[in-house]
């Protein structure tokens, strides 16, 4: 109990600090810096980038953790697909792991802080510290698959933007520039990937190379397969405008489809839910009364019989 009220007792005063620090000390410090250019700022309001301190934090802390380069790499890769392109985002990631690794191990040994069997305790801070390492790594695939969905949705919207920059006489570098500027309120993720592959050309980066690298960052399986348009009529010198128009009619093809698919899977994925929750009740409300009829006239007449 003891251990259970300090614990409970620093959790608090660590609350207690950072809400303090970042409702009235920073912000109290930002103001009397910008007290002499004028610059009007209300108490209370965190200032822009208030999270910095604790990404800071988070990336010392992940700084720290021995990690091979190949496993770098792999999380690198895995981030940018997520869309964190930033220099310390593979450390972030590492300061996140242990900090909810420890969250979890300080959790569960209180929790079997006064259990029996020492066996099932260890076994149960093994299993939290497993789960603590690996929870932001499925965070992470989550959000690649958010993102994968958002590209693929928004891919058909870039692919008819780039059929009529084509048509219209621009060239495929072009297209992508104008698809970047239009699309960038509407699908920031393809926006940003395409401004990325412009400014990889712009760098010196050869077309094919530029695109073999959008397909790698993205992932997903319909920027690759428009990769491969792409570079095919790129090497073959066949039509882009009329190649970008098939992959966009067959997209739209595949996606009615694949809405058809999930519509006639509805059916068999509806058993389960009005087996187990709607027929239960439906026999309650149907069969309850007869039941409770039987029950409170035929068992007083088998007592009858019995005797």
């Amino acid at each position: 109990m003891i251990l259970i009220l300090l614990a409970f007792f620093l959790l608090l005063t660590t609350g207690i600090t950072y809400f303090g620090y970042r409702v009235y000390s920073r912000p109290g410090r930002v103001q009397e810096r910008l007290a002499d250019t004028g610059a009007v700022t209300t108490l209370g309001e965190a200032p822009e980038g208030d999270g910095e301190m604790m990404v800071r934090i988070i990336h010392q802390v992940g700084a720290a953790v021995p990690v091979s380069p190949a496993e770098v790499a792999e999380s690198r890769r895995y981030l940018i697909a997520a869309g964190f392109r930033s220099e310390r985002a593979v450390s972030v990631l590492y300061g996140c792991k242990v900090i909810v690794c420890l969250a979890l191990l300080t959790g569960f040994f209180f929790l079997h802080l006064f259990g029996t069997n020492p066996m099932l305790r260890v076994l149960t801070l093994a299993f939290a510290g497993y789960m603590g390492w690996q929870i932001p790594r499925m965070v992470v695939e989550r959000l690649i698959l958010r993102r994968q969905e958002r590209l693929r949705l928004s891919l058909p919207d870039a692919l008819d933007l780039m059929v009529v920059c084509v048509e219209a006489g621009l060239g495929l570098d072009q297209a992508f520039v104008s698809v970047t500027r239009e699309l960038q309120k509407t699908h920031r993720e393809i926006a940003e990937e395409f401004g990325l592959v412009n400014l990889e050309m712009r760098a010196g980066k050869r077309r094919a190379e530029a695109l073999h690298n959008l397909a790698e960052r993205s992932n997903e399986d319909e920027l690759n397969k428009l990769v491969a348009i792409l570079i095919q009529a790129d090497r073959f010198g066949t039509s882009i405008a009329e190649s970008l128009r098939t992959h966009a009619d067959f997209m739209r093809i595949r996606r009615r489809q694949q809405a058809e698919e999930r519509a006639g899977k509805v059916g068999v994925k509806l058993v389960f839910p009005i087996f187990f929750c709607i027929l239960p009740a439906m026999l309650i409300v149907t069969a309850g009364p007869g039941i409770l009829q039987i029950v409170k006239y035929l068992f007083p007449l088998m007592k009858q019989f019995s005797v």
